[in-house]
Order: C-alpha cells, then structure tokens, then sequence
C-alpha cells in the first residue's frame, strides 16, 4: 500500500504543459483517430513527455483524497511535496501533516514519504514507526517516475505507444467558468491492458494559464476512487537539499527493513 501510494502521489507532476496545446485541440476524441482531433490528442502526449524531461525540481502543497463510495467514506489528507533532480539521480519527499475523516474534525497526523533513489522509506509520527523498502540497488539507482510507473500509467514519462496499448485516450470538454483554463485527458482502462485488474479509469486535469498539472482522479476496479490535487507550485526553482535527509525521530524504534526482492534465477 505505501509504495501503491507513493506511484500515485508522484506521478502526477510529471505533467508541465506548454500553453499553446490545448487552444487548438478537439475534445471528445480518442488517440488515433485518421483526423485534425485525434492527431491534436497523440500531440498532447508528445508535449507532455518533452515537458516532463525538463522538469529539475518541484515543491508545492498536496492533497490527497481517498474515497469509498459503497462504503460512503472519505479521508483527506494535506501536504507539501518536494522533487529534484541532480544528474541521474533523483530525491522525492511527501510530507503529510494533517488527516480528515469524513465528517470529523481535520486533524494534525503526520506522515512522511522520502524516496532517495534506492530506498523508500514510510514514517509514521503517530504510532512511531519506521519503514524502509528497498527499491534498487545502491550502484543502479532509479528515478522517483521511473518507480511510479512500476506501479501505475505514468502520461509524460511513459511512451504514448505503450499508453495506446493500455488504454482508450481522449479529451474531454470541459464545461463551467473554470472550463477553458482546463485540460482533461481521460484514459479507460482497455480489457487486455496490464493495468484492468486494478483500474477502471484514470482522468488528468491540466492547467493551460499555469502549464501545471491541477488534479488525477483514478477509479479502482474496486469502484475506490483516488485524487490528488496539486497546489502553488513552484517548477524549477530548486529545493533545500536539506529537505531530504533523513534520521530517526528520537523515541522511534529501529526502523524496519524491507530488502529488495531477488528475481529467481533461471536455470
């Protein structure tokens, strides 16, 4: 679940958009399709994976949303994330402070999510308690996107071919007074795609005046749905490298540690 958590969560500031995509794009209309509105569809994917290349650091306020609508439950947690980039090697840090549960107060619960390349490592302030799953190896270490899309579709880091292949992709008209500093692509999920035995559906919302991403909204095949929702952004202004070190709290136990798994050999 952490690591599930953690691909959702970081994936989504992969989206730095050029402002002038979406003024001449069609709605309502799939990747693909032999005209003006579906090649406009395949070169919003282009310009989100050139975009996201540029990308050298991020830190701005999060707010995750998880709902189960069978069971009418709701917990919304508030944030701030950071990203940078140095080289090959990239630092990505989620600190959760506060934690509303349907209708109860909001309250202060924090939670941080560090992820250096090699290690995740979870803490939880509340119970005192430290995790650290080990994602690579410590000479071969990954990008922060590159283990979101272990786990999940990942538009502007993952090759629009591969996302054809997963999913039925279109935009979608947007209506209301917010509607025209908005774009939305939805992806549906396809029967034979890797991703239908965990989601339905994934829609992502851009905003064109600001080139940022502004929401996900993903729906589980269990009908959960799961939003994240970025705010004041700020792209590629550095972040303090101070940010992602990491210690144990004092009055914390030993953390406890996750190893990387070992693909069996073949024989």
């Amino acid at each position: 679940m952490v690591k599930k958590f953690f691909a959702q969560a970081c994936l989504i500031f992969l989206y730095t958009v050029n402002s002038c995509l979406a003024g001449a794009c069609g709605v309502g209309t799939a990747v693909g399709a032999e005209n003006e509105k579906g090649f406009c569809v395949e070169r919003v994917l282009e310009r989100l994976k050139a975009s996201a290349a540029g990308l050298e650091s991020y830190e701005g306020k999060i707010v995750y949303k998880f709902r189960q609508p069978l069971f009418e439950s709701e917990t919304i947690r508030k944030g701030v994330l950071y990203y940078q980039r140095c080289g090959e090697r990239s630092k990505l840090r989620i600190n959760f402070g506060t934690l509303k549960q349907d209708e109860d107060e909001e309250e202060r619960y924090i939670e941080h999510y560090i992820f250096d390349g090699v290690w995740l490592t979870y803490v939880d302030w509340q119970i005192k308690e430290v995790k650290r799953y080990q994602q690579a190896e410590a000479d071969k270490p990954v990008d922060g996107f590159e283990l979101a899309r272990r786990n999940f579709p990942v538009i502007g880091f993952s090759k629009s071919e591969d996302l054809k292949k997963e999913f039925e992709i279109e935009l979608v008209e947007q209506k209301g007074d917010e509607g025209g500093d908005l774009v939305q692509l939805h992806l549906k999920v396809k029967a034979d795609s890797v991703y239908k035995d965990d989601y339905i559906s994934v829609d992502f919302w851009i905003n064109k005046g600001l080139d940022l991403p502004s929401k996900i909204v993903a729906v589980s095949t269990e009908e959960d749905i799961y939003e994240i929702e970025l705010l004041e952004a700020k792209v590629n202004e550095g972040v303090d490298e101070k940010v992602f070190d990491f210690e144990v709290p004092d009055g914390f136990g030993e953390p406890e540690i996750i190893p990387l798994e070992k693909k069996a050999e073949s024989k």
